[in-house]
């Protein structure tokens, strides 16, 4: 954790692939934070789509359902979506863990971020994820819908975290060019 007690994410961290044989990105973070993190798979399937997935990815995907723990405690939900074409027969589609984190498969599999948008909601979490989370009832949380698109343009990953609001920052970067023009 920060010294405030604030937890930083760097959310271009984790869409990056890791060098060979480093851990996934949450397990590096918290790491240097002088935490512990890991994460519970919770569901590995082909699955119709939600709504807002639907609209990027197509109707049928494979979700990677997970439980993120900071020190053995529930911190975030976080279902990452793939089509099917990029996540059948690969280890997106395997209830297995990955090694380095799936955009280091990705990336194995020729899939490189070339454009990321988010978008942060801040709501009352539902029943299931307040009790997922340790939270009371009606608690607010952090919602984080985040797109990756590859080189080609073309959306290859979807990723739906919901979070524990507390000691949440999240920091981003833009680089502008001279004609005042986004260059990232």
């Amino acid at each position: 954790m920060e010294p405030s007690g604030e937890r930083v994410a760097e959310p271009i961290s984790y869409v990056l692939p890791q060098p060979a044989g480093a851990p996934d990105a949450w397990t590096a973070e918290a790491a240097q934070l002088g935490g512990v993190g890991s994460q519970r798979l919770l569901e590995v399937a082909e699955v119709a789509a939600p709504s807002a997935v639907a609209d990027v990815l197509g109707s049928q995907v494979v979700v990677r359902r997970r439980l993120v723990l900071l020190d053995g405690r529930p911190v975030e939900l976080a279902d990452s979506y793939y089509p099917l074409e990029v996540a059948r027969g690969t280890g997106l589609a395997e209830s297995a863990r990955i090694r380095g984190g799936s955009p280091t498969l990705l990336a194995a599999l020729g899939h490189l971020p070339a454009e990321v948008a988010e978008e942060l909601v801040v709501r009352p979490g539902t029943a299931a994820e307040t009790a997922a989370l340790d939270l009371r009832d009606g608690s607010l949380v952090v919602q984080l819908f985040r797109v990756t698109c590859g080189r080609d343009g073309r959306p290859y990953e979807v990723a739906v975290m919901v979070m524990r609001p507390e000691g949440r920052v999240f920091r981003y970067r833009t680089k502008v060019g001279d004609d005042g023009v986004s260059r990232q």
